[in-house]
């Protein structure tokens, strides 16, 4: 079965929230969270730049190019600023977009970028040129994949530790997403060149960082070591027992519940 890859979703009505995903992923890793959010928000969840139905990329590839690419999309949508949901990469995107003023607060699901120097973590984006040659001749035939036998325990291993409530096709759609992710390669590539900063102390809203205990991607709590001792130390932190890399995924109902409770008493800002 082909996949149609969009550049973003729009729905719900309230105060702007901006949901961004993880590296190769697409917006849809929102789907099952989505209904609960715009009851209370006027969402939009845009695809990356580099990634499958996102924009180009342009050169050379990072961290502000990317950060860059959602400020426009944020402009084009009339978000001057707006709540900020994201997911490992998404996650250390929307803490980016925080520190040029651009959210009223941040939920960040197991941000990206925050290990120490020399943690196993810093070679994790690897993992992701690997994982696509595996798949560029398994896409073709993602759907079968994932209704085998197992097959939906195998394609989400790495990012949930709870995964039989996720719709069969969703999973064959990010398998599909790795191969399109076109900016992959440019984009480990320029984390290897320029490491990951934040500039944290630009940061003046409130944020909440969740992490699951279980997470396989992002360790925790060694892949958070930045976050949590020379970032954003008075953060609020989540931790959630058992729980793997993508909670939106994994425990969508606590996950929406953890976003709407933050973001609740500033919807009117």
């Amino acid at each position: 079965m082909s996949d149609v890859f969009s550049a973003a979703h729009r729905g719900g009505s309230g105060s702007p929230l901006v949901c961004l995903h993880g590296f190769t992923d697409t917006w849809r890793t929102w789907d099952l969270v989505l209904p609960a959010l715009e009851r209370e928000h006027d969402v939009l969840a845009p695809t990356l730049a580099g990634h499958a139905g996102g924009p180009p990329l342009g050169r050379p590839a990072s961290v502000s190019v990317l950060t860059d690419a959602l400020e426009a999309a944020m402009d084009e949508a009339g978000f001057e600023t707006a709540h900020l949901v994201g997911n490992s990469l998404g996650g250390h995107l929307a803490l980016q977009l925080a520190a040029r003023g651009r959210a009223r607060t941040v939920v960040a699901l197991a941000p990206a970028g925050g290990w120490a120097a020399g943690d196993p973590a810093a070679t994790r984006m690897e993992h992701f040129t690997r994982m696509r040659v595996l798949l560029e001749g398994a896409a073709p035939h993602a759907d079968a994949i994932v209704a085998a036998p197992g097959g939906a325990r195998r394609a989400s291993a790495d990012i949930t530790t709870n995964y039989e409530h996720i719709p069969l096709d969703l999973l064959a759609h990010q398998l599909r997403g790795v191969v399109g992710c076109t900016g992959l390669d440019a984009l480990v590539a320029g984390a290897a060149r320029d490491g990951w900063g934040l500039d944290a102390a630009a940061i003046a809203c409130p944020v909440r960082i969740v992490w699951g205990t279980d997470d396989r991607l992002l360790p925790w709590p060694t892949a958070a070591m930045r976050y949590r001792e020379d970032w954003l130390p008075n953060a609020d932190w989540v931790e959630l027992e058992g729980v793997g890399h993508c909670p939106q995924l994994d425990v969508p109902l606590e996950t929406a519940q953890l976003i709407l409770g933050f973001t609740a008493d500033r919807r009117a800002r």
